[in-house]
């Protein structure tokens, strides 16, 4: 069955950084793009970043993290990660990863708390 495992969460200081892993297993990675997500507390999830499956198809992202995360995708290890430079108060969520096969499949997130 298709698993995803979060995990680099943790607490960072304001202008820090983090990088988030998604390892996933279950489905042929190689073949899907995936996606991040975060939800903080009291908000509604919102849509983070995205890899693609194929060359010449960019990542992308949401116009708060653009320019700040980069998201990027190992197919020999089933893992997409999430690099997180100058983060701030407002990065502060669970982020999870998802990817669409047949549904949605998602992980059980990994905390972040940016915070001084």
């Amino acid at each position: 069955q298709v698993q995803l495992v979060e995990s680099g969460g943790g607490l960072v200081q304001p202008g820090g950084s983090l990088r988030l892993s998604c390892r996933a297993s279950g489905f042929t990675f190689s073949r899907f793009a995936m996606r991040w997500y975060r939800q903080a507390p009291g908000k509604a999830l919102e849509w983070v970043a995205r890899v693609g499956n194929a060359v010449g198809d960019r990542s992308t992202y949401a116009d708060s993290v653009r320019g700040r995360f980069t998201t990027s995708r190992d197919d020999a290890e089933n893992t997409v990660y999430l690099q997180m430079n100058s983060l701030k108060p407002e990065d502060t969520a669970l982020y999870c990863c998802n990817v669409y096969t047949s549904r949605d499949f998602w992980g059980q997130g990994t905390q972040v708390t940016v915070s001084s």
